[in-house]
């Protein structure tokens, strides 16, 4: 009879942690989609603001980078104050605060109000990247398919990024932009109270993980740390300038305010793709093919914006978000290879300060360099800038290759 019940009683916890896992997943998905979809909103106001404001490009890349710069520059020490007020707390209240952020931003009657109400959304915003990507990644390191679990987080936060602008772009049709933007900071308020009901419901995983062989522990993970930084950093600085621009692109091609929204969800819904696609097609044929042929492909088709008409950029939107965008998620999947269990939180918020830091200076001075020579002449320079990532994944995998030299080499 004994032994019976202890046949019956051994996969009751296989369904808990099953559980625990699949909650932990939706709570990070839902503050990755609303986090990115709100940063990404700002890029339907910019041209809004510059009429209202009569603001130079210089200033409207102010505007993006303030944003994007607060994020960065605060997440290292999210990371620190996750240790002492906890993770719940602090991703739970840097939504809200993102929500406030932009109630505020519907108030601004100027400049200086409107940059203070989006530093004050990017440090909201700050607690976000390292604290539920680290979260992902413990809870899926016991059972496996941490990269799998990381490029739907990854994918989440392009389907917020689709999503958001999008019904903004729709809204402004019918009503004004500081209505818009208040129902938005009423939605991120929401959206807290759901992810502390998430989280609070999902439980803490509590099983110690093993040391799982690819983590970086040598030189390998240093200098490829280092490298993989310099690429996402690359990437992203590109990547946000373009977005920045973009709509001006289009405005210039005679697209109205609605169409740059719909523009702007055709591109994240190729990103939202590109997620999940370059994920897989990194795991089959390795990190630095598959951000040399995304990268090539993006420089190509940025070019192409400036050439083609509004019609075939808008057909051509959806392959270029998945080539912009696709990069990314290879990039995130290689940081736990690259990093201990004990320091992932760590080198997570390294990584996403880097990238984000560059994708917040790159607004900035590629704005100057178009109130100089023009939108074409900066949008061209961005793409010759993105094939500087080539060589660089080229470091980032003699470094994985070194990593896991040591690693074989390393008494057991």
């Amino acid at each position: 009879m004994t032994a019976l019940n202890d046949n019956i009683a051994l996969p009751q916890p296989q369904p808990a942690e099953a559980s625990v896992r699949r909650r932990t997943l939706v709570a990070a998905c839902s503050a990755h989609a609303v986090h990115d979809g709100m940063t990404d909103l700002i890029y339907v106001l910019l041209p809004i603001w510059q009429l209202q404001f009569g603001l130079s490009f210089a200033q409207v890349g102010l505007l993006r980078g303030a944003y994007s710069g607060v994020m960065a520059s605060f997440q290292l020490l999210a990371s620190r104050a996750a240790k002492r007020w906890g993770r719940t707390r602090l991703l739970v209240g840097g939504t809200a605060l993102v929500g406030v952020a932009y109630l505020c931003v519907g108030l601004a009657d100027g400049l200086p109000l409107l940059l203070l109400a989006l530093m004050l959304g990017g440090l909201g915003a700050s607690t976000q990247h390292p604290l539920a990507s680290s979260m992902v990644s413990d809870t899926y390191e016991a059972g496996g398919g941490v990269k799998e679990a990381l490029s739907q987080y990854n994918f989440s936060g392009d389907i917020g990024k689709m999503l958001i602008p999008a019904l903004v772009g729709v809204l402004l049709t019918v009503i004004s932009w500081r209505t818009s933007v208040t129902l938005m900071g009423l939605l991120g308020l929401a959206s807290a109270a759901l992810l502390g009901w998430l989280i609070a419901a999902r439980g803490v995983p509590t099983a110690k993980v093993k040391k799982p062989v690819n983590a970086g522990t040598g030189s390998g993970s240093v200098s490829g740390l280092r490298a993989l930084m310099l690429t996402g950093i690359v990437d992203s600085a590109v990547r946000m300038g373009f977005l920045t621009f973009l709509p001006f692109v289009l405005t210039s091609k005679g697209s109205g305010t609605a169409g740059i929204g719909l523009a702007l969800a055709l591109l994240f819904v190729g990103g939202a793709f590109g997620k999940l696609l370059c994920g897989y097609l990194g795991a089959r044929i390795g990190m630095m093919k598959t951000v040399w042929l995304t990268e090539s492909m993006t420089a190509f088709l940025i070019i192409l914006v400036v050439y083609l008409p509004l019609t075939g950029v808008m057909v051509m939107l959806p392959l270029l978000g998945l080539a912009l965008n696709g990069t990314s998620s290879v990039l995130y999947g290689v940081v736990p290879e690259l990093s201990t269990p004990q320091k992932r939180e760590h080198a997570f918020a390294l990584f996403y300060t880097g990238t984000i830091g560059g994708g917040a200076i790159a607004p900035v001075l590629f704005g100057r360099l178009g109130d100089f020579t023009g939108i074409p002449v900066a949008v061209m320079t961005l793409a010759a800038i993105l094939l500087l990532t080539l060589p660089l994944s080229w470091c980032v995998q003699r470094g994985l290759d070194r990593n896991a030299l040591e690693n074989q080499t390393e008494p057991t």
